[in-house]
């Protein structure tokens, strides 16, 4: 079975002869691992078998000087601390609830264009994503700051719903020229949750947040497209309106956060979770044959009638050793 058809098979919630799965890791543990393993950092994905590849549509960035990259947006991002892959916002670009200054960027469509095609066209048999990072609750933070974006919605509403307005016609442009390819789905990057529940109230999420992200997720589902929505943090009051309008994959799903049998219980016949390995109390802690017992169980619960695409939690940190990384692999590959 090729590994996009395991991919599609679970989301359709049908028993594939493995589970599929994925193996993200961020750039000083990929170093580390590919360094030990004395292979090629571009191949790492493939040596570990990997089911799925995104393509980001996060363009247009570049770095201003050392450790500080300044995104399509305008943000700096200091990334000169322990964060060398996203990094901390530099300044503040909105200082006033007011746009009148600020030009939004156009994505070059083009570009896009090229790029999803030679991404289609790679010959790797994988379940192939286009990618939005920072969406939209988070993109709006990313210029206002996000205790200032918190007190907008209470106290310049207006403005919030501006601000979302223009950002959702920068995604909609991208994702409309993307969902007429042959790509197999749109993956959104936008965290509402930390450990104890949401950021926002459900019903400001539900006011701000929601009507957007149903109209991104309409665009891709009428294409035939899968949704899939990367969310750290407990997210349990939302999931059932992420259904309906229009989820089908959930990452990230953190076991030390949700009930695993009862998350599939509840919503296993609806949605398609990705991840449940912990990357915040397992892979950095255990040893390499408990990690293969924790995985196991995992797929066990997470796995059954399909409807599960296993995988750490997160991209996988340095503080994790290379050799739970590579236990991990092959208790991936021997299921």
């Amino acid at each position: 079975m090729q590994r996009k058809e395991r991919v599609a098979e679970a989301i359709q919630h049908q028993k594939t002869d493995i589970v599929p799965y994925n193996i993200e890791l961020t750039s000083e543990e990929l170093i580390k691992v590919t360094e030990y393993l004395s292979i090629d950092k571009d191949s790492f994905a493939d040596y570990a078998g990997n089911h799925i590849e995104k393509l980001s549509y996060n363009t247009g960035g570049d770095y201003i000087r050392e450790g500080y990259f300044r995104d399509e947006f305008g943000v700096i991002w200091n990334r000169s601390g322990l964060d060398k892959d996203i990094g901390i916002i530099e300044r503040i670009i909105l200082k006033e609830p007011d746009l009148s200054n600020f030009e939004f960027p156009r994505a070059d469509l083009e570009q896009i264009n090229e790029a999803t095609e030679n991404f289609i066209s790679n010959g790797k048999d994988t379940f192939k994503f286009g990618k939005i990072g920072m969406t939209y609750f988070e993109r709006a933070w990313s210029l206002r700051g996000m205790e200032n974006l918190l007190m907008d919605f209470y106290l310049n509403a207006s403005f919030v719903e501006e601000l979302l307005e223009k950002i959702l016609e920068y995604n909609l442009r991208i994702i409309e020229k993307v969902v007429d390819s042959n790509i197999d789905g749109f993956y959104f990057g936008d965290d509402y949750g930390q450990q104890n529940g949401l950021i926002i109230s459900p019903k400001t999420w539900r006011k701000f947040i929601k009507p957007g992200l149903a109209k991104m997720f309409e665009k891709v589902k009428a294409s035939g497209k899968v949704t899939a929505l990367h969310c750290c943090g407990n997210i349990s009051l939302i999931l059932g309106d992420l259904i309906d309008i229009g989820l089908d994959i959930y990452q990230t799903v953190q076991p030390e956060i949700y009930d695993l049998k009862k998350l599939k219980t509840d919503y296993g016949d609806k949605l398609t979770f990705w991840g449940a390995i912990s990357t915040q109390q397992t892979l950095p802690y255990v040893k390499p044959d408990e990690l293969k017992n924790i995985v196991r169980e995992t797929i066990d619960i997470m796995g059954n009638n399909g409807g599960f695409i296993a995988g750490p939690t997160h991209q996988v940190s340095p503080d994790v050793p290379v050799e739970n990384i590579i236990a991990l692999i092959e208790v991936l590959k021997e299921q």
